[in-house]
């Protein structure tokens, strides 16, 4: 199963069959504890020229966010992270998220993100839990987390057995390593939250946040 982007209006046509995994190279990971910062961060990461943000569900801003940047930023693919429940998939789908992100998954879980019609990248980190995925028919997984299940060398282990399988890995990627991972032939992007630092949302610097994704999306180059 590859999961393509469904589009959010007729200008995001150009990103409708476009794999989660193929729309930028860094897909920023997102905390907002202010739903305020919303627009202004997506508008910054987008000009920046990472359309691909991922929400995570860690606070009580988190669904707020997803409806507002979904709603007034058009250039913005927004997705939710830390999905975790069924609830968790009917809610953010309720927000407008357009994909769908967690740090594992269950048969549960993989039914309800399956059955919501979005595109989704469940999570692991061994390589049974690769294989169970295969045999269901997913070949698209977030690696989570990255640095501390094996990094690269745990990546490009898994690419001659199993090249069908395509990640997006996250957990502790810096700018710095992220062009190392991006080098492996079975990972498709990288998720980081290094281009949006706390202290630069906290003092809504996004212009540094607008440098930061420019930086990380040259790393297509």
């Amino acid at each position: 199963m590859t999961s393509s982007v469904p589009p959010a209006t007729p200008s995001a046509a150009a990103t409708s069959d476009a794999s989660v995994l193929d729309l930028a190279p860094v897909v920023p990971v997102v905390v907002l504890h202010d739903a305020a910062d919303a627009v202004p961060l997506a508008r910054a990461l987008v000009a920046g020229g990472l359309p691909a943000i991922e929400v995570t569900l860690r606070t009580p801003a988190a669904l707020e966010s997803i409806r507002a940047m979904a709603a007034e930023v058009p250039g913005a693919v927004v997705g939710a992270g830390t999905v975790i429940s069924p609830e968790h998939v009917r809610e953010t789908m309720a927000a407008g998220a357009r994909f769908l992100v967690s740090p594992g998954w269950t048969d549960a879980l993989l039914e309800a993100m399956r059955a919501s019609g979005l595109p989704f990248l469940p999570g692991v980190s061994t390589t049974s839990e690769v294989v169970a995925l295969l045999e269901r028919g997913v070949n698209e997984m977030k690696f989570f987390p990255a640095e501390a299940a094996g990094g690269t060398a745990y990546l490009k282990a898994l690419s001659a057995p199993l090249p069908q399988a395509r990640f997006c890995p996250t957990g502790g990627i810096s700018l710095a390593s992220a062009p190392s991972y991006l080098a492996l032939p079975n990972v498709g992007c990288v998720g980081g939250s290094w281009m949006v630092p706390g202290d630069a949302v906290a003092a809504k610097d996004w212009d540094r946040v607008a440098r930061l994704a420019a930086e990380a999306a040259a790393l297509a180059a």
